[in-house]
């Protein structure tokens, strides 16, 4: 039999681990914001202002005072001062117009704005207080209707950070006219509002001494901190805020939202405790994905190779702040045409601001083009898929980039054989199985791989154990887990000896968690504080007793596994890493490691475009006379670079999925223009998908290893899950019905109405 006993045991990068915070999540034993037991802590209730544009007149509050419990009412009125200028209120988007500040004046921005905040002992005396408080208004006149909004349409001279100008070629206009084929749409998605399990809530522990400690539900607690120490004025080492976990995001977090606002300025004000925790329709009067109109413009040759892309496109957004997003670019990006050009625009209207939700732009722009292209693949008599290969780019084809890596053709092939797609009947309305028809429909998906700063602390005790720590979040998708595999990969531990703690002020520097970087950054950042580590190890071996990793040199000539330093040149001779740490006296070893964007990296961002890919296709079944809609199979086949857990990173693509179907099919918010506001805020008549909804979803992940892209080789899951699903949904039910539906979601109405 073979000698095992030198093998080295090593579970990491690549190992599908259980969540590490499993456990906690599903006993209980994980606080979210608004479940931290503090000490005498008053609970603040919001009131909700109830016309979307005007001004307040008059504020009773003598019902509200006299409940029993009652200790403030907090208006516009009497609220503690803030600062005055805008750059105080700025958070880490930093949106251009005038950040919205709760109870600032008598001005109403939106419907749904807060107007009071009633704090008392007990939530139910403060929730009966706050239904007390009787507020009149002189109502202004307001537009929420989106098609009203577009005669207001135009590009903002100040742009957003993270808005990325299409980059025009060619003379897309002449190209066009002189087409052989020709596609002209307009298309259209439906405003959608974020609806995590846990909705936004803040409990401010008041500490007595000067300092508090902030629990909220956000995407960056160190963004947070930033924001509430600029207005309130406390420093770093006063105020900490802690978001360990985080019930869903999906975007909402990305930016304060104002029930953490108001209750650190009732805490201050009070010099007490204070819960604020939003309702469930409240959660419709702050982040949303924006509304969206799409004028789509192919010409192609003969044989359905495009000669043109054209794209126009507008999002809305408030009247006090210029959100915008990324939309036109994405099909620029991925087909080649030697003729295009994208305009975009946003269109203000009297709501809250709109903001990042799930692949922010992309899941808007790219979607909305793939049901386009779908349109010009049918004009040409070209299979939908067999259209995208023949209008493959194997560069950047807007900006004339090489990609880092574009494994998409591989995810062509691997999707289309694991759908089956061979099989596919061309021609719609070909497929059917009694009273439903069958159709069968494929997109491209399209994301960017991000790699910011980030730093992370490794400390290493005697008894074997490891600690990460960073700032990072965790909003469900894996970080912690993630952290933990690469952790164990660079030093060989088993991951049961190690812990993580995310979500902390204090910890070790992390942006917000969104645009699908957190794995490829925090993880770059716990690899190097793992590395330093491991030196530090190898220095304290020279005290072992015989050395016998002397013929290491540096931490590449061994292999760290198992809790040992093997010598790779003899894996003969081995040190544990807990008798290296006794001979050399320590205790503990700690390192702390920022990893960034070098000159490299940074030349590289700009002449090399990294991007993640997907193909996705959907069967759906339509049931002809009552024209209900099932998907009832879905292959998301991803090139997203290195996957660092298999499990989690599988959990992110159907999460993404399951959003693309209620994009497709389920929602929409819903406004009344006569009034100004929402009228579906609630989960009961807002529709996300339900389990019964969701069938058979197939995730591969392609094989794609990009050592240029990011230190790690990640690219990133969050957001391309999402990107382009909607589209193969929607193309699936032309292929059963024969109509084509360009405005999403698909609802019955729409197909039986047709």
């Amino acid at each position: 039999m073979p000698d095992t006993r030198h093998e080295p045991i090593r579970v990491g990068i690549g190992t599908p681990l259980d969540r590490v915070d499993g456990p906690d999540k599903v006993t209980g034993q994980a606080h979210y914001a608004a479940e931290y037991a503090v000490p005498n802590m008053l609970y603040g209730v919001i009131v909700s202002g109830r016309i979307a544009r005007g001004r307040i007149t008059g504020i009773d509050e003598t019902a509200a005072r006299a409940v029993p419990g009652v200790v403030e009412v907090l208006t516009h009125r009497n609220r503690p001062s803030t600062p005055w200028l805008d750059r105080n209120y700025k958070d880490e988007l930093n949106i251009p117009g005038d950040p919205f500040r709760a109870l600032e004046s008598e001005h109403i921005l939106f419907s749904g704005q807060p107007v009071a905040l009633v704090l008392a002992e007990t939530f139910e005396a403060a929730r009966f207080a706050a239904s007390l408080v009787d507020v009149s208004y002189e109502a202004a006149a307001h537009n929420i209707d989106f098609e009203a909004s577009l005669a207001e349409r135009f590009l903002p001279s100040k742009k957003r950070n993270s808005y990325h100008p299409p980059k025009n070629h060619g003379d897309a206009d002449a190209a066009f006219a002189a087409a052989e084929l020709k596609h002209e749409a307009r298309y259209h998605l439906a405003t959608e509002h974020h609806n995590p399990m846990e909705m936004h809530a803040t409990t401010v522990d008041w500490h007595g001494d000067g300092t508090l400690t902030v629990y909220d539900k956000n995407q960056g607690s160190q963004g947070v901190q930033s924001y509430l120490c600029n207005i309130f004025g406390f420093s770093k080492k006063e105020l900490r805020v802690v978001n360990a976990f985080v019930g869903g995001a999906f975007g909402s977090g990305l930016r304060p939202q104002y029930q953490v606002y108001l209750a650190v300025m009732a805490a201050k004000h009070t010099q007490r405790s204070v819960r604020v925790v939003m309702t469930r329709q409240q959660m419709f009067t702050h982040a949303h994905r924006p509304e969206a109109d799409y004028t789509i413009r192919l010409g192609a040759e003969a044989t359905g190779k495009l000669t043109s892309i054209d794209g126009d496109a507008t999002t809305s957004t408030s009247r006090f702040e210029n959100n915008m997003e990324d939309i036109v670019i994405w099909g620029m990006i991925n087909y080649a045409s030697p003729n295009m050009k994208g305009e975009y625009c946003v269109a203000p209207r009297d709501t809250y601001t709109s903001a990042d939700m799930r692949a922010p732009g992309a899941a808007t722009g790219m979607t909305l083009f793939e049901i386009a292209m779908d349109e010009l693949a049918y004009k040409a008599k070209v299979d939908p898929l067999d259209f995208r290969l023949l209008n493959y780019s194997d560069i950047d084809a807007m900006y004339r980039t090489p990609f880092t890596s574009k494994a998409l053709r591989e995810a062509y092939r691997d999707g289309a054989a694991a759908f089956g797609w061979d099989s596919r009947s061309p021609e719609p309305r070909s497929m059917k199985e009694g009273r439903e028809l069958i159709g069968w429909g494929m997109a491209t998906g399209l994301w960017t791989a991000e790699f910011v700063k980030t730093s992370a602390k490794a400390k290493l005790t005697a008894d074997g154990r490891l600690e990460i720590t960073s700032a990072t979040s965790d909003i469900g998708t894996g970080t912690g887990t993630v952290l933990v595999l690469v952790a164990a990969d660079t030093l060989g531990l088993p991951p049961d000896r190690i812990s993580v703690r995310i979500g902390d002020s204090d910890l070790p520097h992390s942006p917000v968690q969104g645009g699908s970087r957190a794995a490829a950054s925090g993880g770059a950042a716990v690899q190097l504080a793992c590395e330093a580590v491991g030196k530090r190890l190898l220095k304290a071996a020279e005290k072992v007793d015989g050395q016998p990793l002397h013929a290491a040199r540096s931490i590449e000539d061994v292999i760290f596994a198992d809790g040992r330093m093997i010598l790779k040149s003899d894996p003969s001779k081995a040190v544990s890493c807990a008798d290296a740490m006794q001979a050399a006296g320590l205790e503990v070893i700690e390192e702390e490691q920022t990893a960034q964007p070098g000159l490299a990296d940074r030349i590289s961002q700009m002449t090399r475009s990294r991007n993640v890919h997907s193909a996705v296709f959907a069967e759906v079944r339509v049931d002809e006379e009552l024209g209900q809609i099932r998907v009832t199979r879905i292959v998301n086949a991803v090139a997203a670079g290195r996957i660092i857990n298999p499990k989690t990173a599988r959990s992110q693509i159907l999460g993404g999925v399951v959003m693309g179907m209620g994009m497709a099919l389920h929602e929409e918010t819903l406004g009344d223009n006569r009034l100004g506001r929402w009228m579906n805020h609630n989960l009961a008549e807002y529709h996300i998908p339900v389990n019964a909804d969701v069938h058979d979803i197939q995730v591969i992940f392609v094989d794609e290893p990009d050592p240029d892209v990011t230190p790690l080789g990640v690219k990133g899951v969050g957001e391309i899950g999402i990107v382009s699903t909607a589209a193969a949904i929607a193309n699936a039910i032309f292929h059963a019905t024969g109509q084509r539906h360009r405005s999403l979601p698909i609802t019955i109405d729409k197909l039986i109405g047709t």
